[in-house]
């Protein structure tokens, strides 16, 4: 774990958002202490401040009841960074690990239950040598939504720091793939159109396929560039462990009473926390083995691809006999690493190469 100096991008972010929004903090605070109470909903404790609350912050200061679509996109931005705001927390990976854990498809079913364990309200996941679409990706601010409408939806929220500026996107959560983790959220999307005026609309119309063809295309796309991210993040929330030197972990802060008002300070700089150190050099003495070949006796030493495993355990079956559907049984994600295979001179390496849980 090291202090980051500043400048620094996400840091440079907050400091904009803040003077575009200078009562933001305040009205912050405010709605986190209401929480519960005041009119306000007992939103859940993974979620720092559900999204309705930037959409207030925002209408509040431009003096409207309903956004127009130049200032809806404000209302991710503001959301990310005042839950990035009071932990600043940004997380470096190990390049083994992060080169292994990004190219690990996602087959199946997202094991959305591991994304609750972030490590902090929002996180900061540096992503060098990535790209969305044209753009390079410096790094990706992620934390989690709880729908204030339905009560219901929950979200996985992106705010992708490009070259060409910040880009929100959006995964609903659920037991279904990535691909419908994406459709449902531009259907949802989809649905607000009509609530917006002429000139938006025919402005969104652009920028929408014209046909199923180009839809699918464009989820395509969506999945290429999200599907890494979603693997760093899977990573991240299912290894404490492998989050710093042990020494200190990241954790959400506290309100506190100040002068009869509740506050959460912000954190006085961002924090660098380093990811998979111990399991980076496991995997560069399994490579570098594998770069002087097996032994002669057998077939030649190799590493075995990473890959997510899910399992299912606890009681079957109920008292009755009756059959106790997956879902509702405990699951446990697995990120089983590359695997040395006939590699014999690794040293410590099979204690140090494990599921991560």
């Amino acid at each position: 774990m090291t202090k980051f100096p500043i400048p620094c991008r996400p840091r440079d972010h907050l400091a904009a958002i803040g003077r575009r929004y200078p009562a933001a903090w305040g009205t912050v605070d405010k709605l986190r202490a209401d929480r519960g109470k005041a009119g306000l909903p007992a939103w859940p404790d993974w979620c720092f401040l559900p999204l309705a609350g930037s959409y207030a912050i925002i209408s509040s200061q431009a003096r409207v009841d309903r956004l127009p679509l130049g200032l809806i996109g404000e209302v991710p931005v503001l959301g990310a960074l005042a839950a990035w705001r009071v932990t600043q927390g940004i997380y470096r990976f190990d390049p083994a690990v992060y080169d292994a854990v990004r190219d690990t498809p996602i087959d199946g079913e997202i094991p959305c239950e591991i994304l609750y364990r972030l490590p902090e309200w929002c996180v900061y996941i540096e992503t060098p040598d990535m790209r969305w679409h044209d753009a390079i990706l410096h790094g990706v601010f992620a934390h989690l939504e709880w729908d204030a409408a339905t009560g219901q939806r929950h979200e996985l929220r992106l705010l992708l720091d490009t070259e060409s500026g910040l880009i929100p996107s959006v995964l609903h959560l659920g037991p279904w793939p990535l691909r419908e983790a994406i459709d449902r959220a531009y259907r949802e999307g989809v649905k607000h159109i009509p609530e917006l005026s002429i000139n938006e609309q025919t402005a969104m119309q652009v920028m929408l396929p014209e046909d199923d063809d180009g839809m699918a295309q464009m989820t395509d796309d969506a999945i290429k560039t999200t599907q890494p991210i979603v693997s760093l993040m899977l990573y991240l929330c299912s290894q404490a462990a492998e989050i710093g030197d042990g020494a200190r972990q990241p954790a959400n802060p506290t309100l506190k009473l100040v002068r009869g008002k509740w506050r959460m300070y912000q954190a006085d700089k961002p924090t660098t926390w380093d990811v998979g150190v111990r399991m980076g050099s496991a995997l560069r003495a399994a490579y570098a083995a594998e770069e002087r070949g097996g032994t002669h006796a057998g077939p030649r030493g190799h590493i075995r691809r990473a890959h997510w495993h899910t399992i299912v355990s606890g009681p079957r079956l109920r008292a009755d006999g009756t059959e106790i559907p997956a879902a509702n049984r405990e699951r446990k994600v697995l990120w089983m690493p590359p695997i040395a295979v006939n590699l014999t001179n690794l040293g410590n390496l099979p204690a140090t190469i494990h599921p991560v849980r």
